[in-house]
């Protein structure tokens, strides 16, 4: 279970009195006496429920994430719809994000105030600078986003170099080209993997709390801009550590695998700083100008 509360009002349980997020794999969701019921199949390390029937709270959490080897019936989708539960195809341990219907919120408040936020510049900028406050540890007094951007890629070659001294691999610099992404070595393939898991986690967060992933305040271009803002948060903390030690691992290991070494070590981290909960209170805090 992940308790990340959204902090809306008016469904038929309200989703502020509900638990959040349910991670279920390796089974099958299905309806059951006006209800969901979930058959868990042999379960993987990482799962918390071991093998049996389990009958779900329905209107007890917010959103559902189905992970790798399960099913779902069109009636446990009609159920779902009806008590505004969403449903999120997800990764292991939440490392990737497939697909999610609509959440279909009982209120617009978030998705209202970041568009308000992001169509006036003067709170936009202000919003920005609070991010990359969260990121540096400090308040930077200038006003110019290029600039703002500048300074924070001087702290990031920084911090890659201190993450590797502290982890002891070798580090040339950020380095990778989209056209032969296996050409890059191994720290800088596993930086790839690692943002991926957690830029999934970030669009698992915008989805559960219904605010508007192409309305970014730090990334302007990309459909997926506020979720590309909401991963950098977490850069230093999970993203570069993730990928450091499983570069490590897989120098002392080379017949291991970068991208699953990887994907299964943020995995672990997603799952252990409760990740995905993290996200969508600090979604909101940012959004209502909180903290």
């Amino acid at each position: 279970m992940l308790k990340g509360r959204l902090g809306l009002d008016s469904a038929k349980v309200p989703h502020s009195d509900r638990a959040g997020c349910l991670y279920l794999a390796r089974g099958a969701l299905t309806a059951r006496d006006g209800t969901l019921a979930f058959l868990q199949g042999a379960p993987g390390p990482g799962d918390a429920l071991t093998s049996g029937d389990y009958a779900i709270p329905l209107q007890g959490v917010s959103m559902i994430l189905l992970g790798p080897g399960s099913t779902v019936s069109h009636d446990a989708l009609r159920l779902l719809a009806h008590a505004r539960t969403a449903l999120a195809a997800v990764g292991e341990d939440g490392v990737r994000m497939y697909t999610a219907p609509p959440i279909m919120p009982d209120r617009s408040g978030l998705a209202r105030l970041q568009a308000r936020i992001w169509a006036d510049e003067d709170l936009r900028l202000m919003t920005a600078r609070r991010m990359y406050a969260l990121r540096l540890g400090e308040v930077l007094p200038h006003r110019d986003l290029n600039v703002l951007r500048g300074i924070e890629g001087a702290r990031m070659k920084e911090t890659y170099a201190l993450w590797a001294q502290r982890i002891g691999i070798e580090w040339q610099g950020r380095r990778y080209d989209r056209q032969k992404p296996l050409a890059a070595d191994l720290a800088n393939q596993a930086l790839n993997h690692a943002s991926s898991a957690v830029e999934a986690a970030a669009a698992i967060a915008v989805t559960a709390t219904a605010t508007i992933p192409q309305l970014g305040f730090i990334h302007e271009d990309p459909g997926q801009s506020f979720v590309l803002d909401i991963a950098d948060l977490y850069r230093d903390t999970i993203t570069i550590p993730c990928a450091f030690k499983a570069a490590r691992d897989v120098m002392a290991a080379p017949a291991e695998n970068i991208e699953r070494v990887t994907r299964r070590m943020t995995g672990r981290a997603i799952s252990a700083e409760g990740l995905i909960p993290s996200m969508i209170e600090r979604i909101k805090a940012l959004v209502e100008g909180r903290g």
